[in-house]
């Protein structure tokens, strides 16, 4: 990937990060960054990847949204 199409995929997920960033208790943004960018170099649509990190984050590092 060159340095470009990895700096707008960063962006990219910068943004995407925000919503869960506002609504995730204290968490690691690498951890989430990490499962967002790999599941959109697997082909993953935006709205995809949001919901695998999310879905890591929750299985895995045990931050869930969705929990109160």
């Amino acid at each position: 990937m060159d340095i470009a199409t990895l700096a707008t995929l960063l962006h990219e997920t910068a943004e995407r990060h925000g919503p869960f960033e506002a609504a995730a208790p204290p968490h690691d943004w690498w951890d989430w960054y990490a499962a967002y960018l790999h599941a959109r170099e697997e082909g993953s649509t935006p709205d995809e990847a949001s919901a695998a990190a999310a879905r890591y984050m929750a299985d895995v590092k045990h931050v869930d949204v969705t929990s109160d």
